[in-house]
Order: C-alpha cells, then structure tokens, then sequence
C-alpha cells in the first residue's frame, strides 16, 4: 500500500486504468472513463503546476479559523490529474511547485512551494 495523506501518511496516491490508460485522483473501484474494475493504485511524484490559485482571507469552519488567509491552489501534476490543495501565498500560475506535508484543521494535509 503506497503512503496517502488522506490515510494520515506522507504521499499523494493515485490511480491508473489497465484497460484504457486514464489516470484519476479520487479513489474509485473503477475507472471513471472506461467502467474498468480496480484500477491500480501508484504514488505520485508531488510535482507540478499551478493552474489556479486562491487566497481563502473568511474562514469555511471554526477548524479553519486560526490558518486565515490560507491559498487554496489547483495543481495539475505530470502524471495526468489535476488536483486541489494548499500552498504557499505568493504562487502564481504557472509556477513550478513540490509538495511537503503540513497540518491544517486537524489533519496532515499536502502543502506546495516553489520548487527551488
């Protein structure tokens, strides 16, 4: 089993279709494309781009209070999915960016930075 922040662990885990190819990111028992039964799950790299950023500056929940502002990005990474999280205030679009992990509301969640 591959390492998954949303098992609490240090990694960004995705899954790939054998039958057509596709990749998606929300953990399914089949491929969303091709209806395919248990695609394979594989780690992503943590690498990507920006596609969209947004600065959060009204808490969601109370949970969320205490990380106001906080950016919300859509990264899409070079294994083919595009995904949503949390990053650093000055990304743009288009910036090159790695993940690390840090906690946010209570849980242990994927964080990225300009890649250096």
């Amino acid at each position: 089993m591959n390492a998954d922040w949303t098992k609490g662990g240090e990694g960004i885990v995705y899954q790939s279709c054998a039958a057509c190819g596709k990749v998606q990111y929300f953990r399914r028992s089949f491929c969303a494309a091709c209806g395919a039964p248990d695609p394979v799950e594989k780690s992503a790299s943590g690498r990507g781009t920006v596609y969209a950023t947004s600065l959060v500056c009204r808490a969601a929940t109370p949970e969320t209070r205490a990380h106001v502002p906080y950016n919300i990005l859509l990264v899409d990474t070079p294994e083919g999915f595009r995904m949503m999280t949390h990053g650093d205030h000055d990304l743009a679009i288009g910036d090159q960016v790695s993940a690390t992990f840090q906690p946010f509301a209570g849980r242990l969640v994927p964080y990225f930075a300009k890649e250096k």
